[in-house]
């Protein structure tokens, strides 16, 4: 018996295309309570969690929810981080998905009079979390065989959004790899990791990594190409979660 699979939004608008892409029915429980007054919303196969924003709220509610299966003797097979991010010009365009192969948390370190220094440079912590091949592989492949434009790169966790070009350069030229900025994948896998969980990071681009132009965002299309996704891997993540 497949495990089932927890997919984490930072918001409700998140997990209604989430659900929404969702082919397999919602459980005739309804929604099931979590610690923190959260709910996961049942599917078979697949729980929907509305974690917060950022980082430190994502993980204690994956983290809730995690430890919730656990202790009910049904714990999970796989858990995604998902949602809208900003993607990073030339790497990651508007309505585009991005997988991570790496979930980075770009600005957990110090600042220096010589430059950022990530937290493991300073003795103690860690800021990536590598997804293996034989996850982002396969999520990739049936992207491809949907035709959803996509990319599988470096997802940075930021607590504050990227508004200027300086910023935007500062991190690209740290982080090359990196695809898109979002801010609660490396609380998710964090929680994840605790647990013995795998996890990934699936973002739908809604705006450029850059100076901040409102206007020019897509969320609407973002969440749709969100909703696509989702419909496109429901058989692949069943797959890729170990059974009890």
């Amino acid at each position: 018996m497949h495990r089932r699979t927890l997919i984490v939004t930072a918001v409700a608008a998140e997990a209604d295309s989430v659900a929404g892409g969702l082919t397999t029915p919602a459980h005739p429980g309804g929604e099931l309570p979590v610690p923190g007054g959260l709910a996961l919303r049942r599917h078979e196969g697949t729980d929907v969690l509305v974690g917060g924003v950022g980082p430190a709220a994502a993980a204690a509610a994956t983290g809730a929810a995690l430890t919730r299966a656990a202790l009910a003797g049904e714990p999970y097979g796989l858990v995604v981080s998902a949602g809208i991010a900003g993607g990073f010009p030339g790497r990651a365009p508007l309505g585009s998905l991005v997988v991570s192969g790496t979930i980075v948390a770009a600005d957990l370190g110090a600042d220096t009079p010589d430059g950022f220094l990530p937290v493991e440079e300073l003795g103690f912590g860690r800021s990536v979390h590598r997804v293996p091949d034989t996850l982002t592989g396969p999520v990739a492949a049936a992207l491809a065989a949907a035709g959803l434009p996509h990319t599988t790169g470096t997802v940075l966790t930021v607590s504050t959004v990227t508004g200027s070009a300086a910023r935007a350069g500062e991190l690209a030229a740290r982080h090359p790899g990196a695809a898109a900025e979002a801010m609660e994948g490396f609380g998710v896998a964090e929680a994840a990791a605790a647990h013995g969980v795998p996890v990934l990071e699936l973002r739908a681009v809604s705006n450029a990594v850059g100076p901040r132009d409102r206007a020019a965002w897509r969320v609407g299309d973002a969440l749709d190409a969100l909703r696509r996704a989702v419909t496109a891997l429901e058989t692949t993540l069943s797959e890729a979660r170990p059974c009890s």
